[in-house]
């Protein structure tokens, strides 16, 4: 793992006996690791994350390139017609030029007018094809780039996501790599052909006046200073907005998701001033990056105004010397004005590319967080799975000095059925992680069939094992597609089949919909009978040899104890099932109880031996 992989990566927390505190968006541990000096300028590692998605791009993006050439092509000549008018009508009115050239007439006036017309015109349309060019590309790749983090986080590991701000996880991935549009082109491309027209423009004022050139490229290095002083400044103060804008959006996301224990509790003014606090920190940080890049373009402004002044008077002087004719002065004051709108937009997108390089390094940040459950490189092939399950001398810390299993020796029969009893905290559901690997023992080995789970390619093994959680999780959707989750290839048929054997076509009969019914979010217009019977028809559908059963009857009425237990059984008939419970029916139904206690597990025998009673009363105690 890299240094800064290390640096961010949260640290291991025991998923049964983790403390909502450590979810406080004002942990010192986060913010030390924000803190902590990149190994590479933020600048450069947002360009590294870009990179790799131009491709596909290039052919785009070089089309609006090469329209904002044109533009800037365009801009040069704009007020070159005008120049031809003024020394015109001078001549006309009897001033000796220092230049030959044509008299004022009608046709060079419409000529000239029709000049501007087409100049400004085929201008605006370049302008224009570079604009949506730019736009589209750039949304194509934050769209990949988003696509590519996301995918990362799904890859990372319960450690991770057991300790991980969420609220600042999704404000990352949404609203920081939106952001990054403007680094990568809304701000940058346009900010490296700002620089094509300052180069273009400079040298054509150096071949009309050297001297007058000279003040354009004093002002120039006098901006380049001002911007290097507070590039620094304000890439500083937009990364303790971004960090600012994850803490509220966390607050925000916490509380949402609690609402119901927020409002049980009478806790809406507590965490109303918790959110305020987030609040008014992130006002007070992005005035700071705001009030430093306004200063930056004010600064600019100044410095144009000078540059303007200088000309004016130097120019007017040479033109009564007769160095150079009124035309020549009107079109330098003209490139004059035209040169230094890359500069204000220099001033204007140094600012703007600081606040999106924030938001790109905590992007880099993520991505540099290294995935510790992963696939080998050659994984074993699994092939048929009778389901024997063996875990040997398993020892696992989350913190360390505090094992959570204490060399731990399980073994299970290919479709035997075993219930896992026990305090809370001895390890139960670890357990439950390491046979899904989601975690992985500090030491010991965990098999499936007399393979190391780390030896198996992770989709194959997850492929198949079958987990019903306390909790289930559903998602947005219908019945149907929460059901289809268990196998997205499966037919109507089997998926019909799966909700009779879950017991969910009990109650979706009754729905208008039926299977077609939506599912709010997390499933709140469902009863937890509901949600559960739906989880096991994932169960049903996935059909797979190993099953994993983590207190799928806690909390639930006993009418849906009955349904539930009536389609547990079903479920685990011929499957190798380890049932986490503290319910004393659900123990009974196992061939073997083992009962863990402080992480190794203390005895193991028929369910009709075990003292579950007494067992599972001290559970309680």
């Amino acid at each position: 793992m890299s240094r800064r992989a290390k640096q961010t990566e949260p640290k291991r927390a025991d998923p049964e006996q983790a403390d909502p505190e450590q979810t406080d968006p004002e942990q010192p541990e986060e913010i030390e690791t924000e803190e902590a000096p990149p190994e590479r300028s933020a600048l450069r590692r947002t360009l590294e994350l870009v990179g790799p998605h131009l491709n596909g791009q290039r052919a785009l993006l070089a089309g609006g390139g090469g329209l904002l050439v044109l533009e800037v092509v365009f801009r040069v000549l704009e007020p070159w017609p005008t120049k031809f008018v003024i020394d015109a009508l001078t001549r006309s009115l009897g001033a000796n030029l220092a230049e030959p050239g044509p008299a004022a007439s009608v046709q060079l006036l419409v000529a000239c007018g029709l000049a501007t017309i087409a100049i400004i015109g085929l201008r605006a349309v370049c302008n224009y094809g570079a604009t949506v060019a730019f736009a589209l590309g750039g949304s194509r790749i934050a769209t990949k780039l988003r696509a590519q983090v996301f995918d990362h986080v799904q890859g990372l590991s319960r450690t991770y996501h057991g300790t991980a701000r969420s609220g600042d996880v999704v404000q990352r991935l949404v609203a920081d790599v939106g952001r990054l549009q403007e680094v990568a082109v809304t701000a940058g491309m346009p900010l490296i052909v700002n620089v094509f027209t300052l180069i273009a423009m400079l040298g054509v004022m150096t071949w009309l006046d050297p001297v007058l050139a000279f003040i354009v490229l004093a002002a120039i290095l006098i901006f380049l200073m001002f911007s290097r002083l507070s590039t620094g400044k304000i890439t500083t103060a937009s990364r303790k907005t971004r960090r600012s804008e994850g803490d509220l959006a966390n607050v925000a996301q916490e509380t949402l998701a609690g609402m119901a224990h927020v409002q049980a509790y009478g806790m809406e003014d507590d965490r109303s001033a918790t959110f305020r606090g987030s609040n008014d920190r992130s006002l007070k940080e992005g005035v700071v990056a705001r009030r430093l890049a306004a200063g930056l373009e004010r600064r600019t402004d100044v410095l144009v105004g000078v540059a303007t002044a200088a000309v004016l008077l130097l120019g007017g002087t040479r033109v009564l010397q007769g160095a150079m004719t009124p035309g020549d002065m009107v079109i330098f004051l003209t490139y004059l004005k035209t040169s230094m709108k890359p500069l204000r937009d220099l001033a204007k997108y140094t600012g703007r590319v600081a606040r999106a390089t924030a938001s790109g390094e905590r992007v880099a940040d993520l991505l540099d967080v290294t995935p510790d459950i992963v696939s080998p490189a050659v994984p074993v092939p699994l092939g048929p799975v009778r389901g024997r399950l063996d875990l040997t001398g398993v020892q696992l810390s989350f913190v360390p000095g505090v094992p959570v299993l204490r060399g731990l020796d399980l073994s299970i029969a290919p479709g035997e059925r075993v219930a896992l009893v026990g305090p809370s905290g001895s390890g139960k559901s670890t357990v439950a992680s390491l046979l899904l690997r989601l975690l992985d023992p500090d030491q010991g080995s965990v098999r499936l069939d007399g393979h190391d789970l780390r030896d198996l390619d992770l989709k194959e093994l997850r492929s198949r094992v079958a987990l019903v959680q306390q909790d289930a999780v559903l998602f947005t959707g219908t019945i149907e597609d929460n059901i289809r989750q268990g196998r997205p290839e499966a037919t109507d048929r089997e998926i019909r089949r799966a909700a009779d054997l879950a017991r969910v076509s009990q109650f979706t009969q009754d729905l208008p919909e039926g299977l077609q019914t939506v599912v709010s979010e997390r499933g709140s217009s469902l009863s937890g009978g509901q949600k559960q019977r739906i989880s096991l028809a994932r169960a049903f559908l996935r059909d797979a040899p190993v099953l994993v059963l983590d207190e799928p009857t806690t909390g639930l009425d006993p009418e849906n104890v009955t349904l539930v237990g009536e389609a547990l059984d079903a479920l685990s008939r011929g499957r190798t099932t380890v049932m986490i419970t503290h319910d004393v029916e659900v123990a009974r139904r196992a061939d073997r109880v083992c009962i863990i206690e402080q992480g190794r597990v203390r005895w193991s025998g028929p369910a009709e031996l075990a003292r579950l009673d007494d067992v599972l009363e001290e559970n309680h105690g």
